[in-house]
């Protein structure tokens, strides 16, 4: 059975050095084979050994695309991990495809470092079956409303599948600026997040993906933790 990691980019928000890079750190850090194809409406200046899977064209943008993974309108088949594009990967990634095999997995929200028990899903990284969800894009495209009522695409998948889920380790996937570093090492400048100053923070020895939700992103860190292997 095929294994494909699966990203989307949609709109301006990324370029294609994030997908690149992406690649190029999945690629570094994996022993099993697997192919790579990036969701987009804009496939200029992709690494060519990228597959390109063309953007549908529905009534959503941005995030709200990324249930159409689940969609069987998806040309690909196998076992997928989707992965964000605002992560750094750091160490070998095999574990993500062995652990629990069939399941859907995912991350335990990031709220997790703030409340106990914290149930709800982070979406930067899961991994399924093709044909196992088919009803999460089914559902939505049956009322894109929710698009506006929801606040992102976490929440649709979290409300659409309630068994037969497990949560990765929280020590194999880690926020950066909630988990690795701390709030408090966070300013505000203008309108967006950065580190006061670089910092060399000590990173879980399980911890194989660093995930930069929100602000700051992986190009706007100096830590050298983060442009040793955003490459």
């Amino acid at each position: 059975m095929d294994k494909w990691i699966l990203c989307l980019k949609h709109g301006t928000k990324y370029s294609a050095e994030y997908v690149n890079k992406l690649y190029n750190m999945t690629t570094r850090h994996s022993s099993v084979p697997f192919k790579f194809a990036c969701i987009t409406e804009n496939a200029d200046g992709l690494d060519p050994n990228i597959t390109v899977i063309p953007i549908p064209k529905y009534s959503v943008s941005g995030w709200w695309y990324k249930p159409w993974v689940f969609s069987s309108e998806l040309p690909i088949n196998g076992t997928i991990l989707f992965l964000d594009l605002d992560i750094v990967v750091i160490k070998n990634i095999d574990s993500l495809w062995d652990f629990q095999p069939g399941k859907f997995c995912i991350i335990r929200d990031f709220n997790r470092s703030m409340i106990k028990d914290w149930n709800k899903f982070n979406s930067s990284v899961f991994r399924f079956e093709k044909g196992s969800h088919n009803y999460v894009w089914d559902n939505l495209v049956k009322d894109l409303s929710q698009t506006k009522r929801m606040h992102g695409d976490q929440d649709w998948i979290f409300s659409q599948i309630k068994t037969g889920f497990v949560f990765w380790p929280t020590e194999w996937i880690q926020s950066y600026k909630w988990e690795v570093r701390d709030r408090t090492d966070l300013i505000k400048v203008g309108n967006q997040r950065r580190f006061k100053e670089r910092a060399s923070p000590v990173i879980n020895g399980s911890t194989n993906i660093l995930v930069f939700h929100g602000d700051p992103k992986p190009s706007e860190v100096e830590d050298l933790i983060v442009v040793q292997n955003w490459i």
